[in-house]
């Protein structure tokens, strides 16, 4: 059976990895736990039959072997064992002891045999960019992805790749998110997929904020996405994502700049009457270079001013506060130019000059008349 030693160090980190993918609660108990296994190295895979990860790490493996623990007992006990060599070592009973220093543990695992495979991915396509490009890419989009399960596509985000690097895209019938990224490389030609927003948070914590690149693999079912030792597998999304470059206007009439964090300031202080309970559009009103925001609710009415560049020829238009201020929160620039039409129609928040590579669209909401 499985016996090994490895610097607490790199176990902790790995299981800490691996348990992000195991499910909380399981009729199954194997998917409540890690799947270890011992042969040239150590492999440690959580799986919750949606996503898996599985990470390697480097251990002295004594005796090959694999055996499943329970996730949160087995990471409770690596975290509070002293910063040493631990030693691992399971019997033919499934008994485990664990050593480090003076501290010692003995639990019970489980067997390897009940726990499902984790679903090959077989190589359709692939394309490779930095760790940290894809993880600001998703964190800069993944927040507008769907909770409505009505529209099942629509609760992940749209990957397309082709020569103009890589689009992603998150949509959630309120608002849209676009990020545009070059490639460094592309093997198999132009492809795209919708990938799960619940595996994307975990893709954003298996990435570095290093140039190491992450390679993304699409296969008929399923995807990975590996960084260094660690992998990471989903399943894709299937049916009909939004034809987003025609949801988006872009002949809009007025068009002004202004910094990120004044509107997000303005913005957060009118807010101040918003809560869950009392909900209210922020009322916009964009003047010659300012925009005057306010909101009414039960709590009373706040009003702010922000300074703007260009001339909104005193376009009235009301938004969700959350909506607008995460766009803006997200978008990565200090100045952002807005583009509008009219009350009724969306509001496009792209990079004040250069290439186009974020675009936020916000629909407007229908204000009272009585405001």
């Amino acid at each position: 059976m499985l016996k090994f030693s490895c610097e607490k160090a790199l176990l902790q980190q790995a299981v800490s990895a691996a348990s992000r993918a195991v499910a909380s609660k399981s009729s199954i108990p194997a998917l409540e736990g890690i799947l270890m296994e011992g042969d040239m190295n150590l492999t440690l895979s959580g799986y919750n039959m949606q996503t898996g990860i599985r990470t390697a790490i480097e251990a002295q493996i004594h005796e090959a072997g694999r055996i499943v623990l329970n996730a949160k007992l087995f990471g409770d006990i690596i975290r509070k064992m002293p910063d040493d060599v631990i030693v691992f070592s399971a019997d033919e009973k499934m008994m485990v002891h664990l050593s480090c220093g003076d501290a010692s543990f003995d639990i019970l695992g489980l067997s390897a045999d009940d726990y499902p495979e984790l679903p090959e991915v077989d190589d359709q396509f692939s394309v490779a960019l930095e760790q940290r490009t894809l993880k600001a890419m998703v964190s800069q989009t993944a927040f507008a992805v769907s909770t409505n399960e009505s529209r099942p596509v629509h609760t992940g985000s749209l990957f397309e790749i082709d020569d103009n690097g890589l689009t992603m895209v998150s949509v959630d019938g309120f608002r849209l998110a676009l990020r545009r990224e070059p490639l460094e490389r592309i093997d198999g030609g132009s492809f795209r997929f919708v990938a799960p927003g619940s595996a994307l948070r975990e893709v954003e914590n298996i990435c570095s904020d290093t140039d190491e690149l992450i390679t993304v693999t699409q296969g008929k079912r399923h995807l990975l996405f590996e960084a260094g030792s660690t992998q990471l597998i989903c399943r894709r999304l299937e049916g009909e994502f939004l034809d987003y470059k025609n949801a988006i206007p872009r002949t809009n009439p007025i068009s002004l700049e202004v910094e990120c964090s004044a509107l997000l300031q303005s913005l957060d202080r009118v807010s101040v009457v918003i809560s869950e309970k009392l909900k209210s559009p922020v009322k916009c009103v964009f003047d010659d270079d300012r925009v005057y925001l306010s909101a009414k609710t039960g709590n009373g009415e706040a009003k702010d001013v922000c300074p703007v560049a260009g001339d909104g020829e005193g376009l009235e238009i009301g938004f969700n506060n959350r909506y607008l201020m995460e766009a803006l929160r997200y978008a990565p620039a200090d100045t952002v130019r807005i583009e509008l039409n009219t009350g009724v129609t969306p509001a496009i928040i792209v990079p004040t000059e250069g290439e186009e590579n974020f675009l936020y669209m916000v629909l407007p909401v229908r204000l009272k008349s009585a405001d």
